[in-house]
């Protein structure tokens, strides 16, 4: 620290004052300063020492600066960690930080779009690593941590361009991936076609429900914890990046492949993720105890985080009304999925028809039925004997029993495929086949 002429002794009786060990320099340069001064303070103690300091004369337009130091040897030094515990950082290095995360617009921009190039590459290639490659490349921490810190720290135009960012980069993003997206389907590299939902990847976005919200609360508490802490903020920054760029690259492929359900649903997830992330850190900085950094407006920032945090979490309780009624459908169609197939199961079993084979089970059943009201459509797959007859009625009877026990109307379909048995003794049974036994079962065919 350089001590402003005249205000030696005042920063010396502090310091002794705070039982700091310290080194003091005499400064013979233009004469704006009197001395430089050294002295070892653990991280958080440096916003207490600062503000007294700041109290005895020691301004901003003087230079104060805060090194890491890599290694102490020293037994002096565990007297000052029992004085200041803790390891939150100082809100001057805290403001340096968000800086230091937010890049240029250009470099922003650049790294962002090839992001989302990566990461609809691996979309339609289904690939995991590919996606998570993409990942490493995207700048999405900064603007999060930026617009939170810019808000805790009462400076409006840091939040406001951390803000801007997030939400300008990501539509940027989707119209990226819009665009590549349609590009690719005018080339050979896409087949014909292309059923853009059969690929898992994409589906996963597809269909957000509330598990998502807490990843992007995770990756926002994880960023704060990473900037406040000094530690993994790369690894971080993937996680934050893994809540947002890749459902934006999915709501693009959703527009070049005239989907407005799944660039809807897509988006839903984006916009969800980037209020949680922001809310979580925002709402971990406060309550570490940042204030801001002109004394004297503490109260109205205070005023303006409890304004934000409210508004954020107002759009989230209503965007996250369709991830708990997506969660909701899920949870219903994969019960009657569960259901159906064991209904079906147990009158297989039941009848007991030897030489009959209950070979598949298969339902139709997907969100949107819920939504429009369409009947769950049971596919049924039944391996029989070439010179048996099969029941005209057995869909029907399956539609009745699935009726009866869950309550509902289905429509279901039943195919037949060829069963070759051995040492057949014909018999009655009660689903009106022939009984055989089923040695040497062998099904081939395709369903009726």
């Amino acid at each position: 620290m350089l001590i402003p002429a005249g205000e030696r002794s005042g920063v010396i009786e502090t310091l002794d004052e705070q039982g700091l060990d310290y080194a003091v320099f005499d400064e013979v340069s233009r004469g704006d300063f009197e001395a430089m001064v050294q002295f070892p303070v653990p991280p958080s103690g440096v916003e207490p020492i600062m503000e007294r300091l700041t109290d005895v004369g020691v301004r901003k337009d003087a230079y104060t600066i805060v090194l890491p130091t890599e290694t102490v040897v020293s037994e002096r030094l565990s007297a000052l960690v029992e004085r200041f515990p803790g390891l939150r950082i100082s809100r001057d290095e805290l403001y340096a930080r968000a800086q230091d995360l937010a890049p240029a617009n250009s470099t922003f921009f650049a790294f962002l779009l090839l992001s989302t190039i990566i990461a609809t590459t691996g979309l339609l290639l289904d690939s995991a690593a590919t996606i998570i490659g993409a990942m490493v490349v995207a700048p999405l921490m900064g603007p999060a941590i930026s617009a939170s810190v810019g808000t805790i720290l009462d400076d409006q135009q840091m939040a406001a361009r951390g803000v801007k960012l997030q939400v300008v980069g990501l539509i940027a993003a989707i119209a990226t991936a819009a665009l590549f997206g349609w590009v690719l389907q005018k080339t050979i590299l896409l087949p014909p076609g292309l059923d853009l939902l059969s690929i898992p990847q994409v589906a996963e976005r597809t269909s957000p429900n509330v598990l998502s919200l807490f990843l992007a609360l995770g990756s926002g508490i994880a960023g704060a914890l990473s900037i406040m802490r000094g530690s993994g903020s790369t690894l971080v920054g993937v996680a934050i990046a893994v809540a947002l760029v890749p459902p934006a690259a999915t709501s693009g492929l959703g527009i070049a492949f005239g989907l407005p359900g799944v660039a809807l649903a897509a988006a839903i997830l984006v916009v969800v993720n980037l209020l949680a992330i922001n809310l979580s850190a925002l709402v971990l900085f406060y309550l570490a105890g940042f204030k801001p950094l002109e004394a004297g407006t503490f109260e109205k920032t205070r005023a303006a985080v409890v304004s934000r945090v409210v508004t954020i979490a107002i759009g989230i309780a209503v965007l996250s009304i369709v991830l708990v009624l997506v969660t909701y459908a899920t949870f219903l169609t994969a019960s009657f999925e569960q259901q159906s197939r064991a209904a079906i199961q147990q009158e297989f079993d039941e009848a007991d028809v030897e030489g009959v084979e209950l070979v598949s089970v298969t339902v139709d059943y997907k969100i949107i039925d819920i939504v429009v009201g369409n009947e769950p459509r049971v596919n049924v797959l039944v391996a029989i004997l070439r010179e048996a007859r099969a029941p005209p009625d057995l869909a029907q009877r399956f539609d009745d029993d699935l009726t009866d026990e869950l309550g509902r109307d289905v429509v279901v379909r039943v195919g037949f495929v060829e069963a070759q048995i051995s040492d057949a003794e014909p018999q009655e049974s009660p689903l009106g086949w022939p009984s055989v036994s089923n040695e040497a079962v062998r099904t081939g065919g395709v369903p009726a």
